[in-house]
C-alpha cells in the first residue's frame, strides 16, 4: 500500500476516466470500502481534480525512474558490445544475466632504483 501523499505518476486508464496519462499526482486518501472497486483518491495538481482510481492506474515515481535506468543501462551494454564484437557480453545482456564490469588493473608503480636498472640493463643492449 503506497504511503499518504506519495508522487504517482499515472501509467493507465482502466476505466476510461479520462485520466491524464503520464502526469504525475499525489495521493491523498485511501478507499477503505471493500465493496468499491477504487483503492486510492489522489489530486491532479495540473487539472486541479481529485480522482478515484485503482492501484493498477497508478505507479510510484521512484519504481519508474529506476525501471528506465535499467532500460538505458541495457542498451548502453548492448551498444558498446556490438561495437567492440564482444560476444560474450552481449550474449549475457541479452539472456539477462548479471554483467560485472570488471576495471583493469594498472600496473605497480616501480620504485626509483628498479627503474634505474631497467634503464642501464637496456643501455647495455
Amino acid at each position: 500500500m503506497l504511503s499518504l501523499g506519495a508522487r504517482v505518476i499515472i501509467v493507465e486508464d482502466r476505466l476510461e476516466q479520462n485520466l491524464p496519462i503520464g502526469d504525475y499526482a499525489y495521493i491523498i486518501a485511501y478507499d477503505r470500502n471493500n465493496d468499491n472497486l477504487f483503492d486510492y483518491v489522489i489530486r491532479v495538481p495540473k487539472l486541479n481534480k481529485h480522482f478515484f482510481v485503482p492501484a493498477s492506474d497508478i505507479e510510484l515515481e521512484e519504481v519508474l525512474l529506476r525501471q528506465e535506468v535499467d532500460r538505458l543501462e541495457k542498451e548502453a551494454l548492448i551498444d558498446f558490445a556490438l561495437a567492440t564484437r564482444n560476444e560474450e557480453l552481449f550474449n549475457r545482456v541479452m539472456n539477462g544475466e548479471p554483467v560485472e564490469i570488471v576495471a583493469e588493473k594498472s600496473k605497480e608503480v616501480q620504485s626509483a632504483e628498479d627503474f634505474i636498472k631497467q634503464v642501464n640493463l637496456r643501455a647495455w643492449i
